[in-house]
């Protein structure tokens, strides 16, 4: 495989593009009734046949994509491979995740006037706008309020409304909007992978063409996308001194979905460095500067959206479902369970304080993180990369496709350091975990658990090929990083 060239990996990869997207249109998450007959069940034989060709198709793409970043291609080659590999997915039915149905009853509901923060889909006429999408939405989610924001919920009242709730058009709206994500994606790690002095080429490679990502965002449309998009942008304003306007977009991500609120306190790092007067005055307008412009955009925006504030109440509903891919809520689980068998306790009960201990571990390992950016001892945005990562990993609630919080901003700042290195291998893995339905099956997690020791061994001989690694040089220390500019006044 790694004599391959990299037109070769590009052709090859575009094959395995072309076998998910194909075994998609019967194996993929179908809605539960297409009235145009486009998105419909083929059958058992012909069900397993693609499900097959789908897998067979994405252990393809995963094998390209591993190869082409070994090429070290430029930014304009990786560009031009990232539009032929998605798009076989832009018109394929959702994959691997059912959400994007969530998100069109959800503005559906909106639409109809419904409190989607205190109401699920389950409320929609089944013969109204959006029914069809609400019939479709996974059981977890079908009684359960939007734990999204505002502005994302703005953009899918706006699919219901433009098509009707009519399932196919809806989708393929919701499906422009991740792939307009997708390019901002491209556009805010490109200017940052250049701040940090990173190859842009590798960068991209990291964070768009990332399997992950076309998979989930593009092939399952999941709002993510959207929210690291707004983080990235915000980031990239932010280090070139428009902190008002990147903590505006970053306060719009937070109204996508909650975790970016995490960019606010690196941005406060940027913002406080180079703020002029006492050490006093620069914390202060560090610390609350950002935060202060994100409300105003929250609060602005929640008004203008007519839904309500009953989204700060809703951002806790996903911890109640479990994920195996949790370590929080696996170990809280098992303890609750062995406790229940000693002493009668709730395993619930249990799972839930675990699980709380794990987000406060999480929050104070993101301040160590911002303390080392405060002092110089690691790039704000890099430091807020590993922030993210470390939330997803100790979160109550994890699925696959939450690994790209933190993987898209550690690849724009050090996708040659070794966590862009596990990081590459975490995502190749993880994306195999989940069925093109949706569902998660055990042997999901096996051939997950085979892809991450595989790759793990390669990195391992990567490294002793190199030398002392100087192939990979990792990010550059705040020393070597450009000088910011001035931020402008609020």
């Amino acid at each position: 495989m790694w004599a391959l060239s990299a037109v070769d990996h590009r052709r090859l990869g575009m094959a395995g593009a072309v076998a998910v997207a194909a075994g998609g249109w019967a194996a993929g998450r179908l809605p539960a009734h297409d009235p145009w007959g486009l998105w419909v069940a083929r059958g058992p034989a012909v069900t397993t046949a693609a499900t097959l060709l789908a897998y067979a198709g994405l252990a393809v793409l995963v094998a390209a994509w591993w190869g082409y970043g070994r090429t070290d291609p430029s930014a304009r080659d990786v560009r031009g491979t990232l539009v032929r590999w998605a798009a076989p997915l832009l018109v394929v039915p959702p994959l691997h995740s059912a959400d994007v149905y969530s998100y069109v009853a959800q503005g559906a509901m909106v639409l109809e006037g419904h409190d989607v923060y205190g109401e699920g889909p389950s409320v929609l006429d089944p013969a109204g706008r959006g029914g069809d999408a609400a019939a479709s939405v996974g059981h977890h989610w079908t009684h359960t309020p939007a734990p999204y924001g505002p502005f994302f919920l703005v953009l899918a009242r706006a699919a219901a409304w433009l098509t009707g709730g009519a399932i196919v058009p809806a989708v393929l709206l919701m499906r422009l909007v991740a792939v307009g994500s997708l390019v901002l994606v491209v556009w805010a790690v490109a200017r940052l992978a250049r701040d940090h002095g990173v190859g842009e080429g590798g960068a991209l490679w990291l964070a768009a063409l990332n399997p992950l990502l076309l998979v989930h965002v593009v092939g399952g449309i999941h709002n993510d996308g959207l929210m690291a998009g707004l983080t990235l942008a915000g980031a990239v304003l932010a280090l070139r001194g428009r902190w008002v306007a990147g903590s505006a977009l970053i306060g719009l991500a937070v109204l996508v979905k909650s975790p970016a609120a995490v960019a606010l306190l690196f941005v406060g790092v940027v913002v406080g460095r180079a703020a002029a007067g006492s050490a006093a005055r620069r914390v202060a307008k560090g610390l609350l500067g950002p935060g202060l412009v994100a409300s105003a955009v929250a609060v602005g925006t929640t008004l203008l959206a007519g839904t309500g504030f009953g989204w700060l109440r809703t951002q806790s509903v996903a911890g109640t479902i479990h994920t195996a891919l949790s370590l929080s809520s696996d170990v809280g689980l098992g303890v609750g369970l062995l406790l229940r068998s000693a002493v009668g306790a709730d395993p619930q009960a249990v799972k839930s304080a675990v699980g709380t201990l794990g987000l406060a571990v999480a929050g104070v390992l993101i301040l160590v993180l911002a303390r080392r950016a405060a002092v110089g001892r690691t790039e704000p945005v890099h430091a807020l990369g590993l922030g993210l990562v470390a939330l997803v990993v100790l979160s109550p609630m994890v699925q696959p496709w939450y690994l790209l919080w933190g993987t898209v901003v550690v690849a724009a700042t050090g996708w040659r350091g070794t966590a862009g290195r596990w990081l590459a291998v975490a995502s190749a893995a993880l994306v195999f975990v989940t069925h093109p339905t949706g569902a998660t099956p055990w042997y999901g997690f096996v051939t997950a658990g085979v892809v991450a020791a595989g790759l793990a061994v390669a990195v391992r001989r990567e490294r002793r090929a190199v030398s002392g690694g100087a192939v990979l040089p990792g990010p550059r220390r705040a020393a070597d990083a450009p000088v910011e500019a001035a931020p402008e006044a609020v």
